[in-house]
C-alpha cells in the first residue's frame, strides 16, 4: 500500500461522526436526515442495479449501518467498511436487534481493494467522498472492487452557491437538520469531477439524479436537477 493511500483520511472528519456515533440509530437524533432518506437510497440502488437479492454488495463508509441493513433486508450479501471504530461497534450491536446479517470491517476502501479486488457485484459509496482528502482515490478503489459488469452508486453534494445556501447554511445553521460543520464547501464535489474520476477508473456512466428536500412538506424526493444533493450510477464494462 502506498503512503498516499494510507493517508487518504481526515482525522477531523472521522472525529465528527465518531462523536455522535452512539446515536446513529436514533431517528430523531443527529442522523435523522439519513433515516428519512434511507428508503429512497435503498430504492434507487435496487432499481438502478436490477435488484440486490443474493448479490454481493459493499457499502463504503457504512457508519452505523443504516444503508447496509437496508440492503441486507432486500436480500443482499452485504459487507460494510468504515474507519470509525465507534460507529462500527454501534452497527454490530444493532444487528442483534434487527436479526440481519452484515459483515462489518474497519478499513479504508483502498486497503479493501487490495485485499478483495473484483469480488463485488455492487459497490455503494454514499455521502462519503466529500469527507476525504482524495476522493478520486476512493472512486478508483471502488472500481477495482467491482467484478466486470458490476455496478457502482455514489451520492454527494454539488459544489455550487445553491448547494452552499441549502445544504450548509439552510440544513446545518437554519433548520438544524445536520450538526453544524458537517460539510465544508471546498470539499463538495461537482458532477463533472465525479464523472471524470469514474471514467478514469474504467467505469461507464449510467444515470444521474438529484435528491431534493421540500421544507414546507418536510419530505424528500428523487429526480430532476443535480444542483445540490445528487446520486450517480456507473457500470464496470464486461
Amino acid at each position: 500500500m502506498t503512503e498516499t493511500r494510507r493517508q487518504n483520511v481526515d482525522p477531523a472528519e472521522i472525529g465528527k461522526f465518531e462523536a455522535t456515533a452512539s446515536r446513529w440509530w436514533d431517528p430523531e437524533g443527529e442522523f435523522r436526515t439519513l433515516h428519512q432518506i434511507n428508503p429512497l437510497r435503498v430504492e434507487y440502488i435496487v432499481r438502478r442495479c436490477g435488484g440486490v437479492q443474493g448479490r454481493r454488495v459493499l457499502d463504503v463508509g457504512c457508519g452505523g449501518g443504516l444503508l447496509s441493513e437496508g440492503l441486507a433486508a432486500e436480500g443482499a450479501e452485504v459487507t460494510g467498511i468504515d474507519l470509525g471504530s465507534t460507529a462500527l461497534s454501534v452497527a454490530d450491536l444493532h444487528l442483534l436487534e434487527s436479526g440481519l446479517k452484515v459483515e462489518y470491517l474497519r478499513r479504508s476502501v483502498e486497503e479493501h481493494a487490495e485485499e478483495r479486488p473484483g469480488e463485488y457485484d455492487i459497490v455503494t459509496c454514499l455521502e462519503m467522498i466529500e469527507h476525504v482528502p482524495e476522493p478520486a482515490s476512493v472512486v478508483a478503489a471502488c472500481a477495482r472492487l467491482l467484478r466486470p459488469g458490476g455496478q457502482a452508486v455514489f451520492s454527494t453534494i454539488n459544489r455550487t452557491p445553491k448547494a452552499w445556501l441549502m445544504a450548509i447554511v439552510g440544513a446545518e445553521y437554519v433548520l438544524n437538520m445536520l450538526p453544524r460543520g458537517t460539510h465544508e464547501y471546498d470539499k463538495l464535489v461537482r458532477p463533472s469531477e465525479l464523472r471524470r474520476w469514474a471514467t478514469a477508473a474504467g467505469l461507464q456512466h449510467r444515470d444521474s439524479t438529484g435528491l431534493h428536500y421540500n421544507p414546507l412538506l418536510g419530505d424528500y424526493h428523487m429526480g430532476g436537477n443535480v444542483d445540490v444533493n445528487y446520486f450517480m450510477h456507473f457500470e464496470k464494462p464486461e
